[in-house]
């Protein structure tokens, strides 16, 4: 007596599939666009069709679209003012000017501006276009620096490096009283003249 055939499988399966049925179709791009850019050395590329999500950019690199406050250069901290410091030196025959672009926030700021002013002001006469020009603009423009930095509140922590020290007031400085000889000499020709 004969055995029936062993059965194949399992009628009431259905096929098995055939690939991810949850992917899309391949995109039909076309064929002679320039090949996608590669990724810098040592990252590795995305697989094809891969869009990496919205990454939050990394220490130092602002948001785009989201404007950014500026920060001091000198120390990194926030409140900081764009302002330009300024120094002059007038000597007999040339001059030389020098200036500090900010942003600066209060601290470093001051201390900076409170050192050029007291350069300027007893190195800054000593030639005749220093005496009636180039000084006293020197001289102005720090005292509108000198605005600006007061209405900034006290700046965050430091995170680069350490503030430089404000140290005393320009009034309070010794050197910057040199700027009396200059105008007390013109004072006296003034008077010696008329």
């Amino acid at each position: 007596m004969s055995m029936p055939p062993p059965p194949q499988g399992n009628p009431y399966a259905s096929a098995p599939p055939q690939g991810n049925p949850y992917a899309s179709a391949p995109p039909q791009g076309n064929p002679y666009a320039a090949a996608p850019p590669q990724a810098p050395y040592g990252h590795p590329q995305p697989a094809p069709g891969y869009h990496q999500p919205h990454q939050m950019p990394g220490y130092g690199q602002p948001m785009a679209g989201v404007p950014q406050p500026p920060t001091c250069r000198v120390c990194a901290a926030y409140p900081a003012a764009d302002v330009t410091i300024r120094s002059h030196v007038g000597m007999l025959l040339m001059m030389r000017f020098q200036k500090w672009q900010g942003p600066f926030c209060r601290t470093c700021g001051t201390a900076m501006r409170r050192e050029a002013t007291t350069n300027t002001l007893w190195q800054g006469w000593w030639s005749p276009f220093s005496l009636f020009i180039f000084n006293p603009y020197t001289i102005i423009n720090n005292l509108v620096v000198r605005g600006k930095l007061n209405k900034l509140p006290e700046p965050g922590p430091a995170t680069h490096v350490a503030r430089p020290d404000p140290g005393k007031s320009v009034l309070q400085r010794p050197a910057s009283y040199v700027a009396l000889l200059p105008i007390l000499w013109f004072l006296f020709l003034i008077v010696r003249g008329g």
